[in-house]
């Protein structure tokens, strides 16, 4: 029977599958470390060429979706451990990639299903696992909209939703990634500060839950629990009130990091550059053991603009230049402080391979 990663607490090996180990190896660094860009973007990447260009989202085509997409793959990941691709408009961008960076493919639909109450993900219509793997998946990752104040039967629907997910990953013995991100089930301000004050505990939740070996998810692809601009005295801090003080805010992502019982890594969820790498060096500081980053628009969204009046080889240009200056940056800030998904389970020598 297919096995998924567990951690355990007692002196023995850990048992990983070939298949799970191998796709993990694939997409991390000769140290272990996931360092990972994100380019899956498509309802998200549609809109914001449009209005760059200043035309409806409908005359965004799927060639200029393509494009950017390659450029954005055969760029950064000279410089990446791995990238985050779909299969819709990103099949292009797996083979411009380098060959040395492994792949994730996203397996939901872009956004969720608005006939439904609570954010609810469906697949991809004309996908499966094996499909994703024949396409070239080292891993597949799943975005879900998750918070533990929705209603308890719209979180069933979830939990089921993402108990399949697991199970069809460990039957093709590949690793199953699993990106959830909070929200306000009453649709109030999710950027604001009364909701900075209550997602500490939406992502801790989150975290304890999707852990539990039942949902057989290999990665857990987290939100930062804190929102730095909240976070008295940072960089980031617009000049408004504080949610946090910075030892709250170390005290959160502490909390968070215990309670995750398999390896994690923080997704960058939109924010920018220079915000997403004051959050992993105060990640850093916590010494929490995360092991790399999903980092997607922090890195390449101030060249949609370039692209959407110059064209793709102006968007390659200011991706040589300024694109790889904010990958080369981020990794500097992991180079202190990532630690191996390995390390989770005790290191190397812990892990049995069969």
């Amino acid at each position: 029977m297919t096995k998924t990663l567990v951690k355990k607490k007692s002196s023995k090996k850990v048992t990983i599958t070939k298949g799970k180990f191998e796709g993990l190896m694939a997409v991390s660094d000769k140290n272990g470390v996931i360092r990972a860009a994100a380019m899956d973007q498509r309802g998200s990447l549609q809109k914001s060429i449009a209005k760059a260009k200043n035309i409806d989202p409908s005359e965004v085509t799927p060639q200029m979706m393509s494009e950017f997409k390659v450029a954005v793959s055969k760029v950064l990941t000279p410089h990446a451990s791995a990238i985050l691709l779909d299969p819709e408009f990103g099949l292009a961008a797996v083979k411009a990639r380098n060959k040395k960076a492994g792949v994730l493919l996203a397996y939901e639909q872009t956004g969720y299903d608005h006939t439904l109450p609570g954010r609810v993900p469906t697949l991809v219509a004309d996908y499966s696992v094996s499909r994703l793997i024949k396409d070239g998946a080292d891993c597949v990752k799943i975005l879900l909209y998750y918070t533990p104040e929705e209603d308890a039967k719209v979180n069933d629907i979830k939990h089921a939703f993402v108990r399949r997910i697991g199970a069809e990953c460990a039957h093709y013995d590949v690793p199953f990634f699993l990106e959830f991100v909070g929200y306000d089930p009453k649709g109030g301000d999710e950027k604001g500060p009364e909701y900075a004050k209550r997602k500490p505990i939406i992502v801790q939740k989150s975290m304890e839950e999707f852990s539990k070996a039942e949902y057989l998810v290999d990665v857990l692809k987290v939100e930062f629990p804190v929102n730095m601009q909240f976070v008295e005295g940072s960089r980031a801090s617009k000049g408004g009130p504080a949610a946090y003080t910075r030892q709250e805010a170390i005290k959160h992502l502490q909390v968070s990091a215990r309670l995750a019982k398999k390896p994690f890594i923080y997704l960058s969820a939109g924010v920018s550059d220079d915000e997403f790498r004051e959050a992993i060096e105060l990640a850093t500081e916590a010494r929490t053991p995360f092991s790399g980053v999903l980092c997607g628009r922090a890195t390449w969204k101030e060249g949609i603009p370039v692209y959407a009046s110059q064209g793709v080889q102006a968007l390659e240009t200011w991706l040589q230049d300024r694109g790889v200056k904010n990958i080369t940056a981020l990794n500097k800030v992991l180079d202190l402080g990532a630690k191996s998904w390995m390390d989770f389970y005790g290191g190397k020598s812990k892990i049995k391979v069969a």
